[in-house]
């Protein structure tokens, strides 16, 4: 009867302890993925001949664009949209995690997945937020972009 009880046992045991350590395995190779996308060095922006300071928010999107920045600048020309932003295609799509946003002047976020815009005025609409302009007023935002189409340029300090 003892060695049927084990052998009954025995099956759920190994299973027990497959289960423990294949979790683990997928554990290492999730924060081995995780690491992978991280890229050293701050993203610089600036737009035509002026750099900016940008507070970048910490997502998937602004990881991906300092990955593509690592192999060179990025850079986005821009056209004037709704008297209030100026929007660039990046010529590849991001990760996007849109949520409805009202924007402000200084606003940095990703469109449709594959556009980035950059506002001087206000705006209400689902975006994936990337940054904020820190340095300059909504007066200074308004120069730098509401007088033509301008280029931007995305790249590791």
């Amino acid at each position: 009867m003892k060695k049927l009880t084990i052998l009954l046992f025995l099956p759920f045991l190994l299973l027990s302890i497959a289960s423990c350590s294949g979790g683990e395995a997928q554990e290492e190779t999730s924060t081995t993925d995780e690491e992978e996308i991280q890229v050293d060095g701050t993203l610089k922006m600036r737009i035509n001949d002026t750099d900016v300071s940008v507070e970048w928010e910490e997502n998937e999107s602004v990881e991906t664009l300092r990955e593509l920045a690592k192999d060179g600048p990025v850079t986005v020309r821009m056209s004037m949209y709704g008297g209030f932003e100026q929007v660039g295609y990046l010529g590849t799509d991001l990760p996007r995690n849109d949520t409805q946003t009202v924007t402000r002047s200084g606003d940095i976020v990703l469109y449709s997945g594959d556009q980035i815009v950059v506002f001087y005025g206000s705006n209400s609409w689902a975006y994936t937020r990337l940054g904020h302009i820190m340095d300059k007023s909504d007066e200074e935002m308004a120069r730098l972009l509401s007088n033509g189409d301008v280029v931007i340029t995305l790249s590791l300090e």
